[in-house]
């Protein structure tokens, strides 16, 4: 009777020991786990890098013409900052002032600048202000950016013969295909 009682408490030991095993172990593989702080700090600091570099391409999703309403985008439209050029492929919704022939520049605001003033100010809660002047784009007077730390961004173009507008998108690290 005795090695059966022995047995009987050695298992509920067993027993005991391996549910405290797997939750250790559970405990451990959710630990391990980033949390939803460390994927956005590190999102934040890829964001950061790019900014820096100065080299991340602006993907719009969204066009605000200066007379109204928010435009969903559809294709791939962007603007590709690098610390030797400018390149953008953004559609226009607008109205046209003067000197604007017919057909010009298809419509959109489609040009490569590689003569440019370009500063950055970091924003004390996070995100910064850019200000870019391209010198060789005939209608272009100045591209305002806003990008968040977590990569959001809206960017104004002011032009000398239209209204201005402004995307709403995101920033991406990655090279998307030239226009």
């Amino acid at each position: 009777m005795t090695i059966n009682i022995n047995t009987s408490i050695a298992m509920k030991y067993l027993k005991h020991i391996i549910i405290l095993l797997i939750t250790i172990t559970a405990f451990n593989a959710v630990s391990a786990q980033p949390t939803k702080e460390d994927k956005k700090k590190a999102k934040q600091d890829a964001v950061k890098a790019l900014v820096e570099s100065q080299h991340y391409t602006f993907t719009a999703q969204y066009a605000n013409p200066q007379g109204g309403g928010h435009r969903f985008l559809s294709s791939d439209y962007d603007f590709k900052v690098r610390k030797d050029s400018l390149i953008a492929y953004l559609p226009y919704f607008g109205r046209a002032y003067f000197d604007v022939p017919y057909n010009s520049n298809d419509g959109g605001i489609k040009f490569t600048s590689t003569k440019f003033t370009y500063t950055a100010i970091a924003k004390k809660k996070g995100g910064w202000d850019i200000k870019i002047k391209p010198a060789d784009v005939k209608y272009i007077d100045t591209i305002n950016m806003y990008i968040s730390a977590d990569g959001y961004a809206n960017v104004q173009f002011t032009i000398t013969n239209k209204s201005a507008i402004s995307f709403d998108g995101i920033l991406m690290d990655k090279e998307t295909k030239s226009k």
